[in-house]
């Protein structure tokens, strides 16, 4: 009987699966270049020397959806088949290979239904499914057998023997029940390790995507095999499709005849890593025309800056601020290994009662990749990565954290001032080289966290104090403070007019939250955002690069040896950035002028409004970098050496000398006692003596 025939009177199962596969294998044509694309996969696939080959399920089910189908419902018979299918092509390419080869291994990719984890029920047991989330978790790479070597050992036979006969090992090793050889069932079988197969063996977990987990919910997580060529195929933190036949195993790794509850998991036939590409929002051609429509729209940055929390009156700058960390600028990697990164940090530290809370969780729920994390309750293994341990087999795991989670998107962190120290400092890594990098319980690894982070704080005096420096006004290193492109204060200052709108704004957001509308639906603005995240990489026109060279030497032209230092190479980088965002917010190919205008203009306002030497009035990035201005710095320098000299006379330097020494340079005497408290704290100075001091050599 002929393929044609049978499949004319839709006897499925009396056709041989192996010669239906066979034939589309050889046949199969691109509808495009009409080359017969898998005679060419598998040619390829002979000179490399692989084992498998890797199938797209559109193919198969515009070529026979009903063998297709078959293929979802009887995943072990027709995987079977189709690598028996696959062994008979690679034969005519070369029989020796063909024959060497004790499998070959059909990998399905791209199924049409994709399942969410949270849907996974007893229906699909059995058949392939397509899942797609984040693997979280990986174990080191194990062996397990396939084909077992026993011998049998019982004084009259000896002999060694494979089990089993046909077929392959599965999860358990499993003993002959008899002797194949002897036909006895007395006497032991002993494992010959020695002489048995194997295959590279890796379990792996995979967890939701933060933006499919309702609200409210705990993210739920499968367990899933990899192996032979798709052990390592992805790393913690990747988001991942994953094509496999979903098996059951008795719970808690016992054994088959204990309990009748069993746990699912997932026996991967193909993985693919997706995390280079924000392929999370999908965008149809209706609105890819949507998007260039939009972006036409000459007045495209203000509307979309209004589109930002809609309902939160005012902070034009900070929505912005927000407008252009969500777009991020262009990374650059050179040809030697080194990446600038392209993604803007921004903080806000702002006075209770500021809506700084809301700016946060609107802007990750706009992000296409966005994770939202509380200071309070984020610990640093939470924020970057933990090493945990398997409480049934005791194996180490390694586990992304919510920096790596976020990776190609942005990370918000409420509340950054209520975090531990030792739990601020793991972000250092992550904020500037964007990385995180492991070396617990033996395992030592380097992931990727390319997040932009938008962080938030309170004062640490209740609110925001114009008398003192930003370093003093929140409780955050100057090393942490000077990762972030743009840092902006909240004020909640009493305005009559201002306030007057305020309520009216806020009042009419309660009485009619529906008519309280973003000029772009927050839907539209998230692909907006991911089209030009996508697709959008603007270059730096001359005309911009003189702009911010000619700002940026400007800034930085001092009268004296002692003048502030008002900028930094590190601002010019993050000026680069900001003007790219500010291009992409618009989609254009090139950065103009008035986007090196808007970025500088943004960072002369964070500059004037947090980078201020308090005491004499300029702008000085030593406030941000250093946590010190540098009239503090000099200060504290010429008490540090009033001290040294008073020593090298005395033993040690009595307060009352140290004051009146400083007066000579005009140094009061509170700014005196300050500085000694500081520099005890900062172990330059120690007391041998009550009120006596020297310093540390």
């Amino acid at each position: 009987m002929s393929i044609e025939e049978a499949e004319l009177q839709g006897q499925e199962e009396l056709v041989d699966p192996k010669l239906r596969f066979e034939e589309f294998l050889k046949t199969f044509q691109d509808r495009i270049t009409r080359e017969f694309k898998y005679r060419e996969r598998i040619r390829r696939m002979v000179i490399a020397r692989m084992r498998s080959l890797v199938i797209d399920f559109e193919d198969l089910y515009m070529y026979d959806s009903d063998l297709a189908q078959s293929l979802v419902n009887q995943p072990d018979t027709m995987l079977e088949a189709l690598s028996e299918a696959i062994r008979s092509l690679v034969a005519i390419e070369n029989v020796e290979y063909a024959k060497s080869v004790d499998k070959f291994y059909p990998r399905i990719r791209g199924l049409s239904n994709v399942v969410k984890i949270r849907d996974l029920k007893s229906d699909y047991i059995g058949k392939l499914i397509m899942v797609e989330g984040i693997l979280v978790r990986a174990t080191p790479v194990k062996e397990k057998v396939v084909k077992a070597v026993f011998r049998h050992m019982h004084p009259e036979c000896g002999q060694e023997f494979v089990w089993p006969p046909k077929g392959e090992m599965g999860e358990y090793l499993e003993t002959p029940p008899v002797c194949p050889m002897c036909g006895k069932s007395t006497g032991s079988f002993k494992l010959v390790p020695e002489k048995s197969k194997y295959i590279d063996w890796q379990k792996i977990v995979i967890q939701e995507r933060p933006e499919e987990i309702p609200s409210g919910q705990i993210p739920r997580s499968i367990e899933a095999i990899v192996t032979g060529d798709l052990v390592d195929k992805a790393r913690p933190g990747d988001r991942v499709s994953v094509t496999g036949v979903l098996r059951i195993r008795p719970t808690s790794g016992k054994r088959k005849s204990s309990t009748a509850v069993f746990d699912t998991y997932i026996d991967v036939n193909y993985i693919e890593a997706s995390q280079r590409i924000l392929e999370e929002v999908e965008i149809t051609k209706e609105d890819e025309e949507k998007i260039r429509e939009l972006a036409r729209d000459p007045w495209i940055h203000k509307k979309i800056i209004a589109s930002i929390a809609p309902t939160i009156y005012g902070h034009w700058d900070i929505k912005e601020a927000i407008a252009l960390l969500l777009f991020g600028g262009v990374p650059k990697q050179s040809e030697d290994g080194t990446r600038i990164r392209g993604d803007i940090h921004v903080l806000i530290i702002g006075d209770p009662g500021t809506a700084k809370s809301q700016l946060l969780q609107y802007a990750a729920r706009i992000a296409p990749r966005g994770i939202y994390t509380s200071g309070k309750g984020a610990t640093a293994a939470g924020l970057t990565a933990a090493v945990v341990r398997d409480k049934t087999t005791g194996e180490w795991y390694l586990e992304a954290g919510a920096l790596v989670l976020a990776d190609g998107g942005m990370a918000a962190i409420d509340e950054i001032d209520k975090m531990r120290e030792e739990d601020r400092s793991a972000i250092h890594e992550a904020m500037e080289q964007q990385t995180v990098s492991i070396a617990k319980a033996g395992i030592v690894a380097r992931l990727n966290a390319r997040a932009s982070v938008l962080a938030a704080g309170n004062p640490r005096f209740g609110r925001y104090m114009d008398n003192r420096t930003v370093a003093e006004n929140i409780n955050l290193p100057p090393t942490i403070l000077s990762r972030f492109d743009l840092i902006f204060v909240l004020r909640d200052l009493p305005n009559t007019d201002r306030d007057k709108q305020m309520a009216e704004h806020i009042l009419k957001t309660h009485k009619e939250i529906e008519l309280v509308k973003p000029e772009i639906p927050a839907e539209l603005l998230k692909k907006y955002i991911s089209y030009a995240r996508r697709y959008v990489k603007p270059k730096l026109t001359d005309e911009a690069i003189k702009l911010l060279r000619d700002f940026f030497v400007e800034m930085r032209k001092v009268d004296s040896a002692k003048s502030p230092v008002a900028i930094t190479p590190r601002q010019l980088e993050a000026l680069v950035r900001l003007a790219e965002a500010h291009a992409k917010m618009a989609l254009r190919e090139y950065v103009t002028v008035e986007d090196a205008e808007e970025a500088i203009r943004l960072m002369k306002a964070f500059l004037e409004s947090v980078g201020i030497d308090v005491e004499s009035g300029r702008i000085d990035i030593d406030v941000i970098m250093t946590g010190k201005p540098r009239s503090q710095q000099e200060k504290l320098s010429l008490i540090v050496d009033i001290i040294e000299r008073i020593e090298q006379e005395e033993g040690c330097a009595q307060l009352k000398a140290i004051i009146d020494q400083a007066k000579e340079y005009n140094i009061d005497k509170n700014f005196v006692e300050k500085a000694i408290k500081l520099l005890r704290k900062e172990g330059t100075i120690y007391e041998p003596k009550p009120a006596c001091y020297a310093t540390v050599k």
